[in-house]
This record gives C-alpha cells, structure tokens and sequence, in this order.
C-alpha cells in the first residue's frame, strides 16, 4: 500500500497512470480513475477489464469527475467497486487510529499523507464511512479523553487537558462549555456550580421530565413515577445547582406537545455528549422522519459501519433525550420491537402514534 508523500504524487503524470493501468497495480486505486472514449465508461487502475488503446483513454482524479465528465462506472466493477469501498473503509479505520493515539491533533494535510491519499478524497472518504469530518472526529476524542481524565479527582485540571491533546489551556477554556455542558472545574466536581433548570409534566406515556443546561436541552426522560425521575436526575449532578422556573414549564409543554404530535416538530437547542460513535448514531437517529422506522442494522450501515449493529443498539440504550433523539424508531430487521430505556410498551404507543399523527 502507497503511504509515503511519494506516493501521493506517484500518479502526478499521465504517463505514471497509463503505467499503472497496464500494470493493473491496485495501490493507484483512490488516486485516479480511466476512462474510455470509445465505450463512455470508467474503471479504476486495477479493475481486470480488456485494456483499451492508449489514445481513447482519459483520466480523472476522482470517480465524480468522470461521471461529471459524461462517463458511467463500467456495469461490471461490482467486484471493484466493493474491493475499493472495503480498502477505503480499511484505511478510515487506520486514520481513525491514527488520531486516537495522537497526543494533538492530527493536522488534516499530515493524515492524508500517511494513509496514501489526496486531501481531498482522504475528506471524503473519511465522512463518508464515519459520519464525521476528521475534525470533528478528533474533537470528540479529545472530548471523551478529557472526560475520562476528569472524573479522577487527584488529578490536575491543567495536566487534564493537555493530555487531552489540547494544544493551550486558552484553546481549551474557549471550548469548554462545548466540550463539557459546563466549566472544567464544575465537570470535575460531579456538576458543582453548573445551573440546570428542570420540571417534571405529564404526557400520554407518563410523567416526564425535562432539563436543560446553558448549551441546551440535556436530558428528557419518561417514567410512572415522578420522583423517581428527579432522584435518578439529581444523581447524575449530585453537586449541580438544580432549580426550577414557572417559565420553564413552557419548554416542558414544548416537549410535551411534540410527544403528543410528534409531526410539530420540535425546535429545541440539544445539549448531546457522547462518544465520537455515539453521536454519529444519534444524529442519524434524527434524520428519521416521524412515522417511519428503520432497524439497527441499517442505521449501522448508514453510518459507515455495517458490523457495528450491536453497538448501534447500545448507543441507542445510552440515549438520554427521549424522543428528540428519535432511537424509538429503531426496531429489529424482522420488525419486531427491541427494548427500549423507557420501555417497550412507551415504544410501541410511540411508533403507532407518529404513524397516526394527523398534525
């Protein structure tokens, strides 16, 4: 496999990918694709097709620019095309390594050129099998290990971060009500000093509850039994200050209202914190339209990771905003209903609900 700068710029000549097209040599896949004049069709470097005459034949950077061109992926290259998108995924997965082991992050150009790509296709593909650009892909890693750093209490706030792979504690703090829902020094303290407003309404499934933080909305979550709600709430920011407002109980009736007729929408601020997969997940979750159902085999293969479909299902279980994040509509590929946090017979009046919605 090319990984060196070189070998970026090894097909820089048409010459060099007439070669490799000769050669059939599959380490110029992903750099460029041929194309033929004679039939309107392209291939990539290594596909085992009868090789054409060098003068029908063109070159382009990148399958779009063939298809923009007038050409159309030769009928044939299944085989091909699964070939390339298993080598693609094969190299994300490498740079997702890359980033996760990396004490900075990685600069965009740096992880290009260690996996052997452009710039802009190592982008694209990146996205297209993770969900997430690099960046942001980095960010919720360095997110997660700050995290996990600061929940020791022995800990300096200053050390957290740099090992965190934050470059200065300015960078940081800029971030930090991103990156944590709160301050460093409250995240470390179980929520000390954060202000989270909350209530507690009643809807057709139950009691619910509803907070929000500075970032937004932090938690909905949906129960028989209301008190019960607020002490498993007030356990996860045992040190938070948690108060209440009349003028809050309009954003529960919001919340309430979009259960009730979920085709209203709901045009809330989300405060969500999760794990880089996590969230990928989840905002796939929302692209589901009310009424509609999907399995987690799908939203598996939506995200770029079609064996994923266990973790799927408890990044789902992990869902902490009950019906804005939508993991209701995901049932098991027989159709039949999984488990859900808030319980199965909430799922189902949920599900039949949306489809009989007439807002």
């Amino acid at each position: 496999m090319a990984t060196t700068k070189n070998a970026i710029t090894l097909y820089s000549s048409d010459e060099s990918k007439w070669t490799a097209v000769v050669t059939r040599d599959a380490r110029a896949d992903g750099h460029f694709v041929y194309a033929v004049k004679t039939t309107g069709v392209f291939a990539h470097p290594s596909a085992p097709f009868r090789l054409p005459k060098r003068e029908n034949v063109d070159f382009f950077n990148t399958s779009e620019e063939a298809e923009c061109a007038g050409y159309r992926l030769h009928r044939r290259t299944g085989c091909d095309k699964k070939h390339l998108n298993s080598r693609h995924l094969k190299l994300v997965l490498n740079a997702c390594r890359i980033i996760e082991s990396s004490d900075q992050q990685p600069k965009l150009e740096a992880l290009a050129e260690q996996v052997g790509l452009s710039t802009t296709h190592f982008h694209r593909i990146f996205k297209k099998h993770t969900g997430l650009t690099p960046k942001k892909y980095a960010s919720a890693i360095r997110a997660k290990k700050l995290r996990n750093k600061l929940r020791n209490k022995d800990t300096k706030i200053t050390n957290d971060i740099y090992e965190s792979g934050f470059s200065s504690s300015s960078r940081f703090y800029e971030n930090a009500q991103k990156c944590l829902g709160m301050s460093a020094n409250n995240f470390k303290k179980g929520g000390n000093g954060a202000h989270i407003l909350f209530s507690i309404g009643e809807c057709s499934i139950g009691s619910i509850l509803v907070a929000k933080s500075e970032r937004g909305i932090c938690a909905i979550s949906i129960g028989d039994n209301p008190e019960k709600l607020i002490k498993d709430f007030q356990d996860q920011f045992s040190s938070a200050e948690l108060t209440t407002r009349d003028d809050f109980d309009q954003i529960v009736s919001q919340v309430v209202g979009f259960i009730e007729h979920p085709k209203i929408g709901l045009d809330l601020p989300l405060d969500i914190q999760g794990t880089a997969f996590q969230e990928r997940v989840w905002n796939t979750l929302m692209e589901i339209n009310p009424g509609e159902t999907t399995s987690y085999s799908e939203i598996a293969k939506r995200i770029g990771s079609p064996n994923s479909t266990r973790a799927v299902a408890q990044a789902c279980g992990a869902n902490r905003l009950a019906v804005a994040i939508p993991c209701h509509r995901v049932i098991r590929t027989n159709g039949d209903l999984s488990g859900y946090r808030w319980g199965i017979e909430r799922k189902k009046w949920l599900i039949n609900n949306e489809a009989n919605d007439k807002t």
